[in-house]
């Protein structure tokens, strides 16, 4: 199978939205999606762009996405938040994913980064067996925590 890992680009929106939908679904809260292909236009290919993404292509259809933004820490600097890393379901177990991941770390070490960051849900067991082939640390110490826009207009009204 003939896989291509490239940058994504505005005209792969539709399918990067139809696979962030495709892993919230996967995470039991397709209800939850509320981006909207405006929302991802404008915040990756405008004037300042917010996150990038790399895509996996088999005969010219997307099969995987590694979405990321650069978040900052106050004690080590620059990282790579891998927001989502998504394989459709079909094309998973196949080696898609670790091409697409070792893209990801590459873009990690051209930009000079200190690292690479992301979240995975602790029920999630095939996902966390596929970071630890790349001897990833796993924490179940850090707690997440968040505001939704409705809570911080409540609180700003």
């Amino acid at each position: 199978m003939e896989i291509k890992i490239r940058k994504g680009v505005k005209t792969d929106l539709p399918s990067v939205l139809k696979l962030i939908k495709e892993l919230a679904d996967y995470e039991n809260a397709k209800d939850q999606v509320t981006i909207t292909l405006d929302n991802l236009e404008q915040d990756g290919f405008g004037h300042h762009p917010w996150y990038w993404f790399l895509v996996a292509e088999k005969e010219d259809e997307i099969v995987g996405l590694s979405f990321y933004w650069i978040r900052y820490s106050t004690w080590k600097g620059k990282f790579l938040f891998l927001e989502d890393f998504i394989i459709k379901d079909e094309y998973r177990r196949q080696g898609v994913g670790s091409k697409l991941f070792e893209e990801t770390i590459k873009i990690c070490k051209k930009l000079r980064l200190n690292g690479m960051i992301w979240q995975v849900l602790d029920w999630n067991t095939p996902a966390i067996d596929f970071y630890k082939k790349y001897n990833a640390d796993i924490s179940s110490k850090w707690l997440n925590g968040k505001l939704t826009k409705k809570q911080i207009d409540e609180i700003c009204s």
